[in-house]
């Protein structure tokens, strides 16, 4: 009966041999991960800084808390939103979820030979 039990508690020789290949599933499940989840999040994070850096006044946003409104002002850390006629709140650069419309941007005049077309 105790032969039994020693024979049971034996390793029989197989521990440690695991090495690198232990880790390969370990490390496979990281770069599954980085591509699915890091890295898309990552470019979302980059696209929506570089939209905050890049508002002006007359764009059309929508803040986090679902208010819709017009920029009216603009300093380093707020803007001012005009949500309805007369009415303006402080907003959060980092409030802003996304962009609704962009101002029109100036549109280049034709050339008066081609104005003389016409």
């Amino acid at each position: 009966m105790f032969d039994i039990a020693y024979a049971l508690g034996q390793g029989g020789g197989t521990e440690g041999q695991g090495g690198f290949g232990a880790f390969v599933p370990l490390i496979l499940m990281f770069v599954i991960f980085y591509f699915l989840l890091i890295r898309p999040q990552q470019k979302k994070t980059k696209e929506h800084r570089q939209m905050i850096d890049h508002l002006k006044k007359g764009d059309r946003i929508i803040t986090s808390g679902g208010l819709h409104g017009r920029i009216t002002g603009i300093t380093e850390a707020t803007l001012t939103v005009e949500i309805a006629d007369k009415v303006r709140v402080k907003v959060n650069r980092s409030n802003v979820s996304a962009l609704f419309q962009q101002t029109a941007q100036p549109k280049e005049e034709k050339s008066g030979s081609e104005k003389s077309k016409k």
